[in-house]
Formats: C-alpha cells, structure tokens, sequence
C-alpha cells in the first residue's frame, strides 16, 4: 500500500479556527509555475527520470508537452509524475491544447491528453509500459465540427462501478459540452479513496463513478494484484499528467486534500 508522505499529511491537517476563511483556501500548487521540481518524466521506451527530447518544459508559467525535437513520435507516449502519493482529494487543472499533432501520432490522439490518478508507484512501470495502471481523467479538445466531450474516463489496467454495475470498456463519455480551439479549460477530479469519484468542467458535474479497481486480467496490473495479496479496490495512489503526440499546456495544477 502507499504510504501518504509529510506533505499529504501536512495538507489533510484542519485549519486553525482562528485562521480569516480565505477565497479558495485549502488549495496547494503543485507545479511552482517555474520549475518541473516535484515531477518526474517516463516516457516509453526510457528509463524513469529520462525527459526524451526535452518533452515536458516549463514556459510561461505552464507546464508544456513538446514536440519539436521529435523527428515523428514513434509511440513514446509519456507521463509526468508527481512525487507524492493521494488518496482524499480534489484536483484542479487548467489545460489547453496549441499547435499541431506530432508527426505519426495516432488519429485518435489528436487533441488527446489528460491526468492519471490512483497510479502504479512509477518506479514499477515497464520501460516499454504505454501507460501506466490508473484511472485517466481525459482530456479532449474540440476539432471544429461535431461534438467531443472532455473530462471523460478511461482506465488502463483498471475498472470502474458505473451506474451500479462494474464497467469493463475502456473509456466512457461525460457530458461535458465542447472546446474548440485552443481556449483554456478547467478540469476538477474529486477523488475519494476506493469511493466515489466526480468530474468537473468549468464547475460542472460532467461524470461520477465509483470502486476505482485493478484489472486482474491486465498484464501489468496483474503484478500489482500479487503485490497487493490479491486486494483489486484502488484508494490511493500518484498523479500524472499526460503526453500523447499532441501539444499541451497545464497552467495550473493544485490539489486540496479531504477529510476521509
């Protein structure tokens, strides 16, 4: 089981009642809007720590996913973790998508990214792992015509209970509306344990699901089951922001950890 570390500890402590309530109060940056301190890269096909071709940088206060020194992308999808481990919580993130799609990424990445949460420890992924064992809150951005919800849920290497009953598709839809163009959008994840989970839009309830779960059938969450002495219920876990092929910034990465 992860262990929660001084920080999410410090961050779960009460407020002092004699504390001025505070627009916002209980948020905490994670990203300094300066540095990558506190995150670390794994991109496929490379070590834990190796950030390939400069992918993950910090411009003008955002984090961004680049791909100008790529000569095509080649399937090197790539996380970015943080270095503590949550199980309470409400995560917000505000993401847009610029430019153009990587050369040879997949079509249906195209405006594709997103946050992984109740993550596998880093340090137990494959070299050549995709994606690490979590819960994916996906992030789509509009192209132009149609409809293309964000915040949306997929889950590599687990399951989630929907609508009272365990849910075994990859990925399924909110009903969020669309953001075309390259407009910055708020995405909030409400992450209790092994219970209830709610996505947010620019504060609206978009999904709610619950049971987080490891996918014993899943060669790389199989290994975690073992680890676990056969428990599947996922309660905690690390965040990771995502990189598949398409260009994205995340202005703005802050949590406020719940009582449980």
């Amino acid at each position: 089981m992860f262990r929660l570390t001084p920080l999410a500890l410090l961050l779960a402590l009460p407020a002092s009642p004699a504390q001025e309530p505070k627009k916002d109060a209980g948020w905490v940056p994670l990203f300094d809007g300066k540095t990558l301190d506190g995150w670390t890269p794994k991109v496929k096909g490379y070590e834990l720590g190796d950030n390939h071709a400069d992918t993950f940088r910090v411009k003008d206060g955002a984090i961004t996913v680049n791909y100008d020194k790529y000569d095509e992308f080649g399937g090197k999808f790539g996380h970015l973790f943080y270095k503590d481990a949550f199980s309470h919580y409400r995560l917000r993130v505000e993401y847009r998508f610029v430019g153009d799609q990587a050369k040879g990424g997949p079509g249906w990445a195209t405006r594709n990214s997103g946050v992984m949460f109740h993550c596998q420890d880093p340090k137990t992924m494959r070299k050549d792992q995709d994606f690490p064992v979590s819960v994916e809150a996906q992030f789509l951005g509009g192209l132009g015509k149609g409809n293309r919800t964000t915040n949306n849920m997929c889950s590599p290497g687990t399951h989630v209970v929907l609508d009272g009953k365990l849910f075994k598709t990859h990925c399924t839809s909110s009903k969020s509306k669309t953001y075309d163009g390259d407009q910055w959008v708020t995405a909030e994840i409400e992450v209790n344990g092994g219970g209830a989970v709610r996505h947010f839009v620019n504060g609206d309830l978009v999904l709610e699901y619950k049971e987080p779960q490891l996918d014993e059938a899943d060669k790389d969450a199989a290994p975690l089951v073992k680890a676990r002495g056969g428990k599947v219920l996922l309660e905690e876990g690390y965040i990771a922001l995502q990189a598949e092929s398409h260009p994205v910034e995340f202005r703005k990465v802050e949590i406020k950890v719940l009582k449980k």
